[in-house]
């Protein structure tokens, strides 16, 4: 195999690499996606009990556990998005390499 067609391949090979990553990377956006919208439906059950009910402290704490847990799985996910956005990036700079080595 000629010094081009090797290069091709493994650009290929990374490309593939990358489209995996980028699978895998979705899945893991869309679970903590999941994950936030069962935090936010308690943290709006927790909301509706402290304003049905006299404020009891274990609701309140439960509350502010239920925001933070959500504060995290939010950071998780800008976190995620970024790391997809970043393979997407690198997959378009190799297609771009890809189609210049099909042209040569």
């Amino acid at each position: 195999m000629n010094d081009q067609a090797s290069s091709a391949t493994e650009l290929l090979q990374r490309r593939l690499t990358l489209v995996g990553q980028i699978s895998t990377l979705n899945a893991q956006a869309l679970k903590l996606r999941q994950s936030l919208a069962g935090i936010e439906m308690e943290v709006l059950r927790l909301e509706l009990e402290i304003g049905r009910t006299a404020t009891s402290a274990q609701l309140v704490r439960d509350l502010h556990e239920a925001e933070k847990n959500a504060e995290a799985i939010r950071a998780a996910q800008t976190d995620c998005d970024d790391r997809i956005a970043a393979a997407e990036g690198e997959v378009a700079e190799l297609d771009l390499l890809l189609a210049t080595a099909r042209r040569t």
